[in-house]
């Protein structure tokens, strides 16, 4: 988790290039197989990186979601025991609805925006959490538009949290 933590902060400094070079190498190694965890906060740091490539962005936004489906509990504690999965989905729904909305999939765009809203309960009542609901509302609402262009997306990892969903 470490050194996929260093990579998104290479990337949030702005070397996008090198940041996706590093995760996908990273990628490569884990595997399809590996720590489902690890391959949630891969996939869904990956996805960031492709702003201006939405269908290459929701690849990545699937992966993380399944990756999510396959942790558990326990393992996501053993990382960090102020971490829950169930704080995830609201993050990694909100991205696929996005995604889906910036394609013009709009009803399976609408469906991950019904499936965020329903986990929001496991919600942290934080800065990020409060960042994540808005997130969902405003995608809801250029979905309900039919909108399609790119939106700038909140921030997906809480400062105290490095590379979990």
């Amino acid at each position: 988790m470490d050194a996929i933590g260093r990579a998104v902060a290479e990337g949030h400094a702005g070397d996008v290039v090198s940041a996706r070079r590093r995760l996908l190498g990273l990628w490569s190694t884990i595997g399809v197989t590996g720590d489902p965890l690890h391959r949630c906060a891969l996939a869904h740091h990956l996805a960031d990186l492709y702003p201006a490539d939405p269908a290459r962005a929701l690849a990545w936004d699937v992966r993380a979601l399944d990756a999510a489906d396959a942790a558990t509990e326990r393992r996501v504690q053993e990382h960090d025991g102020r971490l829950r999965l169930a704080g995830f989905y609201p993050s990694l729904h909100l991205n696929l609805a996005d995604g889906y909305r910036r394609l013009a999939s709009f009803a399976a765009a609408a469906e991950h925006i019904d499936a965020a809203r329903r986990h929001v309960p496991h919600l942290a009542q934080d800065a990020y959490g409060d960042l994540l609901r808005t997130a969902i509302e405003q995608v809801a609402e250029a979905v309900t538009r039919r909108d399609t262009a790119e939106r700038t997306p909140p921030k997906r990892t809480p400062p105290e949290q490095p590379a979990a969903g």
